[in-house]
């Protein structure tokens, strides 16, 4: 339905950086017009939004930016093989687990999509200069790749997204903290238990403002560091 399709456009405008929490989303005449539908579709869209808690009415005042889906806007949207390669390192990609699930719940809340709908859920071991680097959970709903298969996860997913299956990522989204890791992410990293790791969460959304990928990785920051370049908004 096309109120559901502006409801996904208005959330990724309100998560970029050019909306603050407390900011007035514009009139619902203003966005009618945007949009080019009425100012009925408008309403619903934005319904939507204030269930979600995004949003909120305030009587006579107009419709205000409530809270935000994630913390960081990321800055750069190269992939990691494209970053490690780009360098002149040997990157590779090996992948552990493959299979199409049902979407849990907690996953379907990021992705927007349906619980239990499907969606590949894979585990790679991303190694730089044969070095276990980065472990990486992802989770892509079906409908929109269909023909993934365990060839492309080992090579680069997004060359996969945006070349083969002709889909432009707009952006993503990251939050990230220090961990102690469990048990098997050391192993698999091959790293001591006592060592603390960088675990990131992303989640990319195409410039039809469907959310295509959430993935979360553990990062070993011994020998990989994490720098963003950010710019100042002019």
């Amino acid at each position: 339905m096309i109120y559901k399709d502006i409801a996904k456009s208005l959330r990724i405008q309100i998560n970029s950086a050019g909306y603050q929490i407390g900011d007035t989303l514009p009139s619902e005449k203003l966005l009618a017009e945007q949009y080019d539908v009425s100012r009925m579709t408008i309403r619903k869209a934005i319904d939507l939004l204030v269930i979600a808690g995004l949003l909120e009415r305030k009587q006579g005042s107009g419709t205000y930016i409530k809270e935000k889906d994630v913390h960081h806007e990321n800055a750069s949207l190269k992939g990691f093989v494209e970053l490690m390669a780009n360098t002149g390192h040997n990157v590779r990609s090996e992948v552990i687990e493959f299979s199409v699930i049902p979407c849990p719940l907690s996953i379907a809340s990021k992705l927007r999509i349906n619980s239990n709908e499907r969606i590949f859920y894979s585990r790679r071991i991303r190694y730089v200069d044969n070095k276990p680097l980065i472990v990486e959970d992802s989770y892509m709903p079906v409908k929109y790749f269909g023909n993934l298969t365990l060839t492309h996860l080992e090579g680069s997913k997004f060359d996969f997204i945006e070349n083969i299956c002709q889909i432009k990522i707009a952006g993503s989204y990251e939050t990230f903290h220090p961990i102690m890791p469990e048990n098997n992410i050391c192993q698999l990293l091959k790293i001591e238990n006592n060592i603390p790791i960088l675990r990131l969460s992303t989640l990319s959304y195409s410039t039809h403002g469907d959310y295509i990928n959430y993935s979360i990785m553990y990062r070993n920051t011994q020998d990989y560091i994490v720098e963003y370049h950010l710019k100042r908004e002019q």
